[in-house]
């Protein structure tokens, strides 16, 4: 058995803004399961506090130095199923309308591993593994083994960094190393931390951590390219035999489709062909669609953004929409998209349905109602919506890439095996080819299209493998 320590920016089932909260929901509890020691440690920010806030156990009180003033820190806790979650508390820092997007975000996020550090010492618990995640927690490994390296307690603790996006690096002005981290500028000057003027936390947590892993097997050997390194893959090069990727993934207690009390009839590996199209005709009603069965209905539940490949879509919706197929689309981001896909949905009543925003009921009744599941991803760390779609009986129509490439097996026409169909290049006629081989299967060859959906329905998407390889890292160290 291993103590393990999980520091994340966000995490279920308190708060969420991307994929990084389920993992954090979900593998300490898989950890647990397999007889290890697991707590984690969150920002208390402004929707938590006001939602749990009463329903957390006050720890300690104590201080830490930013930009050469004290700051003060409150721990709170909770027991989640046998998981401990720590809370920093601090209401400037922390209680706003939005989790990042600040100009102070690198004072914050400095202040909040400091925080975690000093907790350990406050609490006296030294975890054997401090699994850190994503560039708001990229310095602890570094502010560990440079300010507390003369402490035999913290210098016996190992450190994982899981990178779940390597686009977003936290990188920031080189004058916070000192009065934020309280580093040495000598680290600037080696280059260990330094990204081009100034600092990055990405960056510090590669370097400096005993183990990195990513969120899928292909993304780890995909950020060591210049196509999706993000200006980093040569430090990832230098630390190649300490880089994995472990897949993620996903709470098939959350995402069931036999229990599931969001979707208008439950179903299972057995009855799921009366299930979805109960749930299709729903689904359609819902978005002023055709109520038709038998047209091929694909949705997406998506952020919309470049790096989720909309763009690809908006270039062949021409051909979409003449296509025999329905489409439903769920989610926001980019102001031009969304202004985009309105004006489809104004002029093609019937055919295209939108929501824009996040709706997390409308999110289950698309996964369990459509035929088909759109992510032409132009890159993909892991994705969980593939995993969620197979789980539901719905076939992802994926870009190869990442985790997509990892969990999603292409049809094969002779050989009858697949979950799915795939394309490789980021290019929207290759999408559309994808698509209308989708088609062609659905409408013309109904044995093997059921065939895929029972092959989908049977996949792993539990975290029990994921936990175990993980477990195994552990052990590595």
């Amino acid at each position: 058995m291993k103590s393990i320590l999980f520091v994340a920016a966000e995490g279920l089932p308190f708060i969420k803004s991307g994929g990084l909260a389920d993992v954090i929901g979900s593998l300490p509890k898989a950890l647990l399961k397999q007889g290890h020691d697991v707590k984690v440690v969150l920002p208390l920010y402004k929707k938590m506090a006001e939602k749990n806030h009463q329903d957390f156990e006050y720890v300690c009180s104590y201080s830490v130095t930013i930009s050469y003033e004290e700051i003060n820190v409150n721990i709170y806790q909770q027991d989640v199923n046998g998981v401990i979650f720590y809370f920093i508390e601090n209401q400037t820092y922390f209680e706003r309308d939005e989790l990042y997007g600040y100009d102070d975000d690198g004072e914050r996020f400095a202040y909040f591993q400091k925080a975690v550090l000093e907790m350990l010492s406050r609490l006296d618990y030294f975890p054997d593994v401090m699994h850190c995640h994503d560039w708001h927690t990229g310095m602890i490994a570094t502010m560990c083994k440079e300010n507390y390296r003369h402490d035999a307690r913290y210098a016996a603790m190992k450190h994982v960094y899981t990178i779940h996006n390597l686009a977003y690096q936290g990188n920031f002005g080189k004058e916070m190393l000192h009065s934020c981290l309280g580093l040495n500028e000598d680290l600037f000057d080696c280059g260990a931390v330094r990204y081009d003027t100034g600092i990055s936390f990405m960056k510090s947590g590669i370097v400096y951590a005993d183990r990195i892993s990513t969120v899928s097997p292909t993304y780890a050997q995909e950020i060591l390219t210049t196509e999706y390194g993000e200006h980093l893959e040569h430090v990832l090069q230098m630390r190649y035999s300490e880089l994995g990727g472990i897949l993620n993934g996903i709470d098939i207690d959350e995402w069931n489709p036999a229990k599931d009390p969001e979707i208008t009839k439950n179903f299972n590996k057995v009855s799921v062909f009366k299930g979805k199209v109960e749930n299709k005709l729903a689904l359609q009603k819902r978005f002023g669609l055709e109520e038709d069965k038998d047209v091929m209905l694909v949705g997406m539940v998506t952020r919309l953004t470049s790096q989720k490949g909309l763009q690809l879509v908006l270039d062949q919706m021409g051909h979409m929409l003449k296509a025999n197929m329905q489409i439903v689309l769920l989610g926001s981001g980019d102001k031009g998209m969304e202004a985009a896909f309105d004006a489809i949905n104004s002029k093609n009543a019937g055919k295209f349905g939108f929501y824009r925003g996040y709706n997390e009921a409308l999110a289950h009744q698309i996964y369990a109602s459509c035929d088909c599941f759109l992510m032409p991803s132009k890159f993909e760390p892991c994705g969980l919506s593939q995993m969620i779609s197979l789980r539901y009986g719905t076939l992802p129509i994926v870009r190869e890439t990442g985790g997509l490439k990892d969990s999603v097996l292409p049809y094969n026409e002779f050989t009858k095996e697949g979950t799915g169909f795939t394309f490789t290049n980021y290019d929207s006629h290759e999408m559309m080819d994808a698509i209308n081989r989708a088609l062609c299967v659905y409408y013309d060859n109904k044995v093997d299209f059921k065939k895929l959906i029972k092959q989908a329905m049977k996949f792993d998407v539990c975290w029990d493998k994921s936990a175990q390889d993980y477990s195994n890292m552990y052990e590595y160290l």
